[in-house]
């Protein structure tokens, strides 16, 4: 077959991998901001024949099985209830989250990596409360040195976030495109109609 169909095909905004499914909790609130708990319509299909989601919007696009036509779910909610994890995980992803994908020392949000606010070569930690986001730029300068030495300052002191914590962060990050039956469901910064 050829490679550029193919690819044609799936970068296509009407092409049926574009109808992603919000996934909500059985309250009814996303199970993540950022990334913002989406499923490929499949699954959400699969779910939903399982009886495992209750479909509450739908896209105007169907599939098609030999049997059935069915409209593509575009908001999906779980029948039972997902516990959120209190303990956040230790990754880059959540450290940058916490850091609003910011450097800590300038505040430049490109060429982003990590860094140790007290060395390793001097006795610091990997931890929450020693590892920030910085730009590439600033880490170089920085290298094994203090901040005292470079002359740096932290925009806020590093610190372990709370699960809710980071939700709340996630919330400032919605993705490029949001489809108008997610909005009900979405609570970003936006200006209520009165």
């Amino acid at each position: 077959m050829d490679g550029d169909f193919r690819t044609s095909f799936v970068r296509e905004p009407g092409a049926l991998k574009q109808h992603p499914a919000l996934v909500l909790n059985a309250d009814y609130r996303p199970l993540s901001y950022y990334p913002l708990s989406l499923w490929p319509w499949q699954e959400a299909i699969k779910a939903a024949y399982l009886d495992r989601v209750d479909i509450v919007a739908e896209y105007d696009e169907v599939v098609h099985s030999p049997t059935m036509t069915l409209r593509i779910p575009s908001v999906v909610v779980l029948k039972d209830y997902v516990k959120p994890r209190k303990r956040v995980a230790f990754t880059r992803f959540n450290l940058f989250l916490r850091d609003e994908f910011l450097c800590q020392y300038c505040g430049s949000r490109t060429e982003l990596t990590f860094d140790h606010v007290i060395p390793r070569a001097a006795g610091g930690i990997t931890s929450w409360e020693n590892v920030v986001a910085a730009c590439s730029p600033c880490n170089l300068k920085k290298g094994s040195k203090s901040l005292r030495q470079v002359g740096f300052s932290l925009r806020k002191p590093p610190r372990q976030p709370g699960a809710q914590d980071l939700l709340n962060l996630g919330r400032k990050f919605p993705p490029n495109h949001l489809h108008d039956s997610w909005m009900d469901f979405l609570y970003w910064d936006a200006e209520l109609e009165a």
